[in-house]
């Protein structure tokens, strides 16, 4: 299909790549369509509106989306509002807390991309009659297509701003019809494009890519979650109190208020079943060995990648280490890294690269 036959619907957030990568769109001859997700509905009472702060989440949304509706005016396009505010609930914010309560650490940007910007938005926007062929957003990613149908992500040019761990989790079919304008650009460059069209209220705005616009977590459970539990050593004694295993998460450190220790404490698990945060020092939170389920590959079975040295990214501050595959079945991999790595954590996502190339991404097990 001509590219000027083609209709790209692309996520506008109100932010400043999303608008570029509307109008690099544009400016190669699709027909594009503004599309933004409304999440919000007031299901939180306790969420203060912080007023100049932005998120996937929040009572500040009205503003991102009028700020979406401005950009779309701006360059002549149409612009629709889509809620999936009961799909994200279930998908992202019940996952969530689930995750948390089960002892897990999850990843709710991944989550979203995976079920709602890249799932529910597009069937919500085809539902409520709009009609495109592709779909776009500003992610700093690359896709490139051994086939049609075949498409393989890649990290972005700017590895300062690269967003592929954040789309890992996306399947083939979701890829096959993506583009992402901006992964062979640097933000700088996009920020100055953005200047230079005398979009500098864009350009300059403040950026936040929380997943709360609050950014506090606690908000998103009651009181029910805060049941005090023991803090134990890794041999089972009896160190304190925790509020609760949900403000927890494997490698933390700060929060815990155990004074008196030889050296400082970490926390090295999380006993969801009798409430106890296990601590210990951070020598015990080195990990030779991940173990991941939920498997999404990439690649073929039989590809000579799985066989070879990969880097293995175990959550997205990590910059990734090498690391081979010991097993893979069905739904499930296992890795080896080549040096111990820090606090690998249940819930987390792991992704394998070949290069800037996704191989496979799952969710941390054990």
């Amino acid at each position: 299909m001509e590219i000027e036959k083609q209709t790209v619907a692309v996520g506008l957030s109100g932010g400043v790549d999303s608008s570029l990568a509307a109008w690099t769109l544009k400016q190669q001859g699709y027909n594009v369509v503004g599309i933004t997700m409304s999440t919000w509905d007031n299901s939180i009472p306790g969420m203060p509106k912080i007023e100049g702060r932005s998120g996937c989440f929040g009572p500040n949304e009205d503003e991102s989306i009028a700020e979406a509706q401005e950009i779309a005016k701006r360059m002549g396009i149409p612009h629709y509002t889509v809620p999936v505010s009961d799909e994200y609930k279930r998908q992202v914010l019940d996952y969530f807390r689930s995750e948390y309560r089960a002892g897990r650490t999850p990843n709710p940007c991944v989550r979203c991309n995976q079920t709602i910007k890249f799932g529910a938005l597009l069937h919500t926007a085809r539902k409520m009659g709009i009609a495109f062929d592709r779909f776009a957003t500003g992610h700093y990613a690359r896709l490139e297509f051994t086939t049609p149908d075949r498409p393989f992500l890649y990290r972005a040019a700017d590895n300062s701003k690269d967003q592929s761990y954040f789309l890992s989790r996306l399947s083939m079919d979701q890829l096959s019809t993506v583009i992402f304008p901006l992964g062979g650009m640097h933000k700088e460059d996009v920020k100055n494009l953005a200047r230079d069209l005398g979009w500098n209220d864009y350009a300059d705005k403040k950026e936040s890519q929380d997943f709360l616009e609050c950014g506090d977590y606690s908000v998103l459970f009651d009181e029910s979650d805060n049941v005090p539990g023991d803090f134990v050593d890794i041999n089972g004694k009896v160190l304190g109190k925790h509020k609760g295993i949900v403000h927890y998460t494997i490698g933390q450190r700060k929060g815990l208020n155990i004074g008196g220790q030889p050296e400082p404490l970490f926390v090295v698990s999380i006993d969801a079943k009798n409430n106890r945060v296990v601590l210990g020092p951070r020598s015990t939170l080195q990990c030779h060995q991940v173990h991941a389920v939920n498997l999404n590959l990439m690649v073929d079975r039989d590809s000579s990648l799985l066989t070879g040295k990969l880097s293995a990214q175990i959550r997205l501050g990590h910059k990734g280490a090498p690391a081979h595959i010991t097993q893979l079945k069905n739904d499930s991999i296992s890795v080896e890294f080549e040096e111990p790595q820090f606090a690998s954590t249940p819930g987390q996502i792991l992704v394998l690269y070949d290069g800037d190339g996704v191989v496979a991404s799952a969710v941390i097990d054990k």
